[in-house]
């Protein structure tokens, strides 16, 4: 096992997780073979791909494990110590064990582990923000304590309030995610929203720029977090400007918590000491399952509190159990060299990309992507996204800045190092990444569709895919996923 891997623990893991899937294989194919032949190819093809697709990652095998139990089958609407179903009295463990650890892991006074997934997290701290600046102050207005002294007309009077609030978040070309203000998206549609940018000449925030738009904009809600930038952020400097308009900061973390959680965010860079309410997923560089947490200020738990029934419905408790499984491995010594390890790979995917003349947006990384503009390559993004695929290399196409090709074909893919630092890449194999990723791309031309120029169709000289498939197998085989785990 590798200093960075989650892989295992030991031959003796490995050995006893074999065991596991095995007799949990065999079970599935008494009843549907097929489920059972098409897990054991999903691992097969996992084994053999450079997974480079930034939001995914590997969970160990105990993470993955505690996610097939018992606990998937009960119903626990409420909180701990406070549910609506009888005999909860072993979730209430489980979730308590996960919010402890996300509280001691991340230095958080309040967490909460019931969101199922990165969205569903951020609609539990948007409502939460609206319950607590809007609803609150609001019901006092209307000189009611609680919400069930309202009449309908009182009623109108604060869906007004509570539907005309202003959101300011980072646009998804330059970085932001869908969840940020996007127009189409349901946070979009909550809020009257507006987007602030990155320097269209460096392609990083400018932190003069987003504080004029909140003076002028005045919005509720500052979001801040990315989904597609590859820089930090000063988070220090987002509360000023939140602080200075009366806004309450909000920062989505998903994909790069594990770096905050491995310590190599700190300070101004590190979100939780400075916003107000922070979400994440669980996945990604966390390492762990597919799920949502929601951390914030003693100000705004009891709102979060509530996120079932007020966006959530029953909590997956199988997950959380799984949440708090990773949460513990991630306070690990271990997990700190792995974050270190991620960012420092991705320094090196970044370098190797640079010095074979490839265009990277803002011209590098400080975290744990890479964006890498194709236009140079004469290629779209999903002509690009493709061509890799063919050759062993799983990314995913990505918008840029202003990006001529849409949200659909795009300019950009987008690189991630967590995966594969915890298959045990270090930079050397990430530099050769880097070359193997150049040669395909440099290898490739745009193909005429039926009616002409396609934005979809491409060509690879003969050989490459091959030759880059093959050279990739033998830095995946020198980096085993699982490896001892047999099925």
């Amino acid at each position: 096992m590798t200093s960075t891997s989650a892989s295992g623990q030991g031959a003796e893991y490995a050995a006893t997780a074999s065991e596991a899937y095995q007799a949990a294989l065999r079970v599935i194919e008494s009843v549907e073979p097929r489920v059972a032949d098409a897990t054991r190819k999903e691992l097969a093809d996992q084994r053999d791909s450079l997974k480079l697709i930034a939001s995914e990652n590997y969970a160990s095998p105990a993470v993955l494990l505690t996610m097939g139990t018992w606990f998937s089958d009960k119903y626990a609407e409420g909180t701990v110590g406070h549910r609506f179903y009888a005999a909860c009295q072993n979730v209430d463990t489980v979730e308590a064990l996960a919010t402890e650890h996300a509280r001691e892991l991340f230095g958080a006074p309040y967490a909460y582990a019931q969101p199922h997934s990165g969205i569903d997290a951020n609609l539990v701290a948007y409502w939460a923000i609206l319950a607590t600046k809007v609803e609150a102050p609001g019901l006092a207005e209307l000189g009611a304590k609680h919400v069930n002294d309202l009449s309908e007309a009182d009623w109108e009077k604060l869906r007004a309030k509570l539907g005309n609030q202003r959101l300011l978040g980072m646009s998804l070309d330059t970085g932001g995610h869908l969840t940020h203000g996007f127009r189409p998206n349901i946070s979009g549609k909550m809020f009257h929203q507006r987007q602030y940018g990155t320097n269209p000449e460096t392609g990083f925030i400018d932190y003069d720029a987003v504080a004029a738009a909140a003076r002028e904009f005045k919005p509720l809600v500052l979001v801040a977090g990315y989904s597609a930038y590859p820089r930090r952020i000063n988070f220090a400097k987002m509360r000023e400007i939140a602080d200075e308009v009366g806004a309450t900061l909000m920062v989505d973390m998903a994909h790069f918590a594990g770096l905050v959680a491995g310590k190599v965010f700190t300070g101004d860079e590190d979100p939780v000491p400075h916003a107000h309410v922070t979400t994440t997923t669980t996945h990604k560089s966390l390492r762990g399952p597919r799920g949502g947490l929601v951390l914030a200020t003693e100000e705004f738990a009891p709102a979060v509190d509530k996120g079932c029934p007020m966006v959530l419905g029953g909590p997956l408790s199988h997950v959380m159990a799984a949440k708090a499984v990773a949460l513990a491995e991630a306070r690990q010594p271990e997990f700190r060299t792995y974050a270190q390890a991620v960012a420092d790979n991705a320094q090196a995917l970044a370098d190797g990309f640079v010095k074979r003349d490839a265009g990277l947006v803002t011209g590098g990384t400080d975290n744990h992507l890479v964006l890498l503009d194709v236009t140079s390559f004469g290629l779209t993004g999903r002509q690009a996204e493709s061509a890799l695929l063919d050759s062993g290399i799983v990314t995913n196409r990505n918008a840029i800045p202003a990006d001529p090709n849409g949200a659909w074909y795009t300019s950009g893919i987008r690189f991630g190092s967590p995966a594969l630092t915890t298959r045990g890449f270090g930079t050397d194999e990430f530099d050769r990444v880097a070359e193997l990723v150049v040669e395909v791309l440099s290898n490739t031309q745009p193909a005429a569709g039926p009616n002409g120029p396609s934005k979809a169709k491409y060509t690879i000289a003969d050989g490459v895919a091959e030759r880059v498939h093959a050279a990739a197998s033998e830095l995946l085989d020198a980096n085993p996923l699982y490896p001892g785990l047999t099925l």
